[in-house]
């Protein structure tokens, strides 16, 4: 599995200080598309960073259908300022990068995305944000943030959920999900825990073949 490193980090001013990013362009021998998808990573008490393997991998499938993709490290993590603020000072986090992106690629469409954590953090802005679609890897429903009062997308939305997952219950997800008045597209998983240990590669698959009919038409 090739997943370079970062050659060297991106700062961008935020609500807490500096954030550090990595803006990813798509891989070269594919079309490029006119979207850039902005991609949260899992919670910072638990390990969680730019660098963790499935928003790498998430990020990797991505840039393969042709997006710009933009990881960033929420505020006290890595090498960006601040501290952990239960989520509400990530939310703020996430409206600078996004205010950072739609001011530098103003002809591109926002994609948000997020696994665990960030799942919750993006899902709680693609509204305020006009998120053109959203991509929910193990939203972390039945833990510590509210689900019941979330402003809902109207734009295409796919959630991933690994049907082993140990650290959210797969059956909160499946059960949230169905009482929702728009059902998103949902990749169940079989045998797959949180972090897709060994299947990581179906991850790829499930994101690409999930995100291909809403790709707009190759950039000119």
């Amino acid at each position: 599995m090739n997943i370079a490193t970062d050659p060297a980090p991106l700062f961008l001013d935020g609500p807490a200080g500096r954030i550090e990013a990595a803006l990813d362009a798509p891989e070269a021998d594919v079309a490029a598309r006119p979207v850039l998808a902005i991609i949260c990573h899992p919670l910072p008490t638990e390990g969680g960073t730019m660098h963790n393997k499935v928003v790498t991998m998430a990020a990797r499938a991505l840039r393969e259908s042709g997006v710009t993709t933009l990881r960033f490290n929420f505020r006290g993590v890595g090498q960006s300022e601040g501290t952990f603020d239960d989520g509400a000072g990530e939310l703020d986090d996430l409206r600078a990068v996004a205010a950072w992106a739609r001011a530098q690629h103003p002809d591109k469409a926002l994609w948000l995305a997020g696994f665990s954590f960030g799942a919750y953090i993006s899902l709680r802005l693609a509204v305020e944000l006009g998120a053109a679609a959203l991509l929910s890897i193990a939203p972390p429903v039945g833990r510590n943030w509210d689900f019941s009062a979330i402003d809902l997308p109207t734009a295409p939305w796919l959630v991933i959920q690994g049907d082993a997952d140990e650290v959210v219950d797969p059956q909160a997800v499946y059960a949230w999900l169905a009482t929702l008045p728009r059902q998103p597209e949902l990749v169940r998983m079989p045998d797959t825990s949180h972090f897709f240990h060994r299947k990581l590669m179906d991850l790829r698959g499930a994101v690409k073949n999930g995100v291909r009919d809403w790709l707009p038409a190759p950039s000119a």
